[in-house]
């Protein structure tokens, strides 16, 4: 498994509506793509005053999943033309990690 981490930062008061875009748009694209296993979106709104910092973890069976939803380029973010409306800057790149155990084999 291969956990696919992204990170992007609103002004907190777009913080709401940023999550609710969020539920209508990426993370449904990433539950329709063969592969995923899950998607982990947190939130920080303490780190920096009026900035609220997204964190979004997704979960693949592969690489070539991944190549499925983000292209041939899987370290490239996939953005959406509505993430110009909130995101403060659009980081080109992101990081991927080997899963070596899960939750359920640490038990």
């Amino acid at each position: 498994m291969i956990l696919r981490e992204w990170h992007g930062r609103v002004p907190h008061d777009k913080a709401d509506a940023y999550l609710e875009f969020l539920d209508r748009k990426g993370t449904l694209d990433y539950a329709a793509t063969p592969g995923h296993r899950g998607t982990w979106v947190l939130l920080d709104t303490e780190s920096e005053p009026g900035i609220a910092e997204f964190t979004l973890l997704t979960l693949w069976t592969s690489r070539d999943a991944i190549r499925a939803f983000a292209g041939e380029d899987i370290g490239r973010a996939v953005y959406y033309p509505e993430d110009d409306t909130f995101l403060l800057e659009k980081p080109e790149r992101l990081r991927h990690y080997t899963v070596m155990r899960t939750p359920a084999e640490m038990s």
